[in-house]
């Protein structure tokens, strides 16, 4: 995107991703789906939540289109390992879903998460619901495997998670703080990409890729994880209602917190912040005052050299489909940035 455009207009390389996203993501989110729709000991109201969440939310094929890339990049067929990736799927789902109560969000672009549409009691135990089939499915899809490997993948998840969980609990120290530092908050987004990172490890570890190809898929996963959210974090910054909310109830965006470093804007961002609505036009005012800046211009050049970064390390990666497609995946996060 860039200040004139807005989030609005989809990109030929952002048309792409959506499309590796949806068709490497399919079937896990099917069988994640079908985990929960026939669970009939799960009480209707919660089975009522997930199925919203996973039906109406197609974001998750993300997760599950990760491992598929990278167990496809070193030479294995991705229809082998659905169950593995629908575990992937619920967890981080259940991550949202908590996430989402911590941050009061009851919306999401145009529509309403879980916690807005069913409440804090009835999202809580959905996204508990979530993590313990999850994990269930994990350790079940990995129960053939030879115990090295499962090892490695089991010790992956855990780390993760853990590291996710640190993320989730600093951020929540950083909440409404308009003095954060730029680079507290960055540490955040690099610590939440820690489950991108896993996910790549794990698609090479079971397609057997050496201990190089493992690492070098890891960082890539990694990268990609910080692109992809800070692309969002531009994103917010377009759309009102998501930007008041993280005003009111978490963490600014990055742009704009680096954007606060500059004093001349400082005064005129909080003031219009604070009055408590943000039309449209007022927005683009917002945002017309800090894309130049010197702050922003250097974060968005910070993007462009990550995603260099993240393109090298699958350089020495066999040519193939798959690689292409993480190469596009990289490229439609920077897409509109200049």
């Amino acid at each position: 995107m860039n200040k004139k455009q807005g989030s609005s207009p989809k990109k030929k390389f952002a048309l792409q991703a959506l499309e590796i996203f949806r068709r490497r993501g399919k079937k896990a989110l099917e069988i994640a789906e079908d985990t929960i729709v026939n669970k009939t000991s799960i009480d209707k109201p919660v089975r009522e939540a997930l199925e919203l969440l996973l039906r109406e939310n197609r974001q998750y094929v993300l997760h599950p289109a990760l491992v598929s890339l990278t167990y496809e990049a070193v030479g294995g067929n991705p229809d082998e390992i659905s169950p593995i990736c629908a575990s992937m799927v619920l967890i981080t789902c259940a991550f949202d879903i908590h996430d989402d109560i911590m941050d009061q969000s009851t919306m999401k672009g145009q529509k309403q998460t879980v916690f807005g549409k069913f409440g804090m009691d009835i999202a809580l135990l959905a996204g508990d619901a979530l993590f313990m089939k999850g994990l269930m499915t994990l350790h079940k899809a990995c129960e053939d495997l030879p115990t090295d490997k499962r090892q490695k993948i089991l010790s992956l998840a855990e780390n993760s998670f853990i590291e996710l969980g640190n993320a989730q609990a600093r951020e929540a120290s950083f909440k409404r703080k308009l003095t954060l530092s730029p680079k507290d908050y960055f540490k955040v987004i690099e610590m939440k990409a820690s489950m991108s990172e896993a996910e790549a490890e794990i698609g090479a570890i079971l397609g057997n890729g050496t201990q190089h190809e493992v690492e070098a898929l890891g960082r890539y996963g990694r990268k990609l994880g910080i692109l992809m959210a800070l692309r969002d974090d531009f994103i917010d910054i377009f759309e009102p209602n998501e930007l008041l909310n993280r005003f009111k109830n978490e963490c600014l965006p990055l742009p704009l917190l680096y954007a606060l470093k500059n004093r001349r804007l400082k005064d005129k961002v909080i003031r219009k912040l604070s009055e408590g609505t943000l039309t449209n036009t007022e927005t683009e005012k917002i945002v017309d005052l800090i894309w130049d800046t010197k702050e922003v211009t250097q974060l968005r050049e910070q993007l462009h050299k990550i995603g260099t970064q993240a393109m090298n390390k699958i350089y020495n990666i066999q040519p193939s489909r798959a690689r292409n497609e993480m190469v596009v995946l990289i490229r439609a996060t920077l897409e509109d940035l200049d």
